[in-house]
């Protein structure tokens, strides 16, 4: 089963005391990259935050950003000075004596002084918040994955109908191949006896060396075979369950060695355009893979 590198995913829980909101984004990427934003005071959480990551996703550039809130102000502590706010209350009130000021004292003259309000939070619940966080993240490890999976399945098609297209002109590869010998002799043969008397006999011999030597050096019937050895390799790496997206980078490479070989060998117009082809379509599976986990 392939998958591709990009997804996202989203997961909430929240528990009496706490709220976790966690969004995963991943995209293409040559090595596992992790990089979390999380609040200061559960950062101690970090590793154990990848380990799990790690566990759905093996490649690629993953971003997650958790938000912690805390339910009902249960783990916040609000402590009200209560003599401060009324000395500042008297406070302005002579103030607004003395200056002779209409302005009547409102709430938020008061709550603009610092030390009249404190809120502290209380000590965390390590117990309560790991469970809270394990199941927002395993939410959105499981949506991540199953986008993962769903796009997964759309490039294998789409690299296999790209397969396809790839044999079928090395099927016209290897149909044109055995002609272009006989097509050769046929020429060497008529260009010979266009330059020699009439009278002159034609060296078979020679003629059938020359022939024999322009095969051999020609000759793609290698290159085609292990073409072929790759196309079922690659559609096999396609039905593995583990990440495949190295593999198949590296099949990629090998099919276009030998492709380029045929091109270089195979003086053939007919041959040179299906090279072309091969090519063009080797190219767009290179694409695709690199969106393979």
């Amino acid at each position: 089963m392939i998958k591709s590198m990009t997804g996202y995913g989203k997961g909430e829980y929240e528990n009496e005391l706490y709220r976790f909101k966690i969004e995963i984004k991943s995209v293409n990427h040559r090595y596992n990259d992790i990089s979390i934003r999380m609040p200061r005071h559960i950062l101690y959480l970090e590793e154990t935050i990848k380990k799990a990551i790690k566990e759905y996703i093996l490649r690629g550039k993953v971003d997650v950003f958790i938000n912690l809130e805390y339910v009902n102000n249960t783990a916040v502590d609000i402590d009200v000075d209560i003599n401060l706010a009324r000395a500042y209350k008297i406070a302005l009130e002579d103030l607004k004596k003395e200056l002779g000021l209409e302005d009547n004292i409102r709430l938020n003259n008061i709550l603009g002084v610092p030390e009249i309000i404190k809120m502290e939070k209380k000590d965390i619940d390590e117990e309560l918040i790991l469970d809270s966080l394990n199941k927002s993240l395993h939410i959105a490890l499981e949506e991540i994955n199953h986008m993962k999976v769903s796009e997964g399945k759309v490039l294998k098609k789409d690299i296999l109908t790209k397969l396809d297209t790839i044999e079928e002109n090395l099927n016209i590869i290897e149909n044109r191949a055995p002609k272009i010998v006989l097509e050769y002799k046929s020429r060497l043969s008529q260009r010979i006896k266009e330059l020699l008397d009439n009278n002159t006999l034609l060296d078979e011999d020679r003629l059938n060396n020359e022939v024999a030597f322009f095969a051999d050096k020609s000759s793609i019937d290698e290159e085609i075979v292990r073409i072929k050895s790759h196309i079922i390799q690659f559609r096999s790496i396609l039905d593995e369950e583990n990440t495949v997206g190295r593999k198949l980078d590296f099949l990629i490479q090998e099919l276009n060695r030998e492709i380029n070989t045929i091109g270089s060998k195979a003086n053939d117009e007919t041959i040179t355009k299906q090279v072309i082809e091969l090519k063009a379509e080797l190219e767009k599976i290179r694409e695709q893979i690199q969106n393979i986990e």
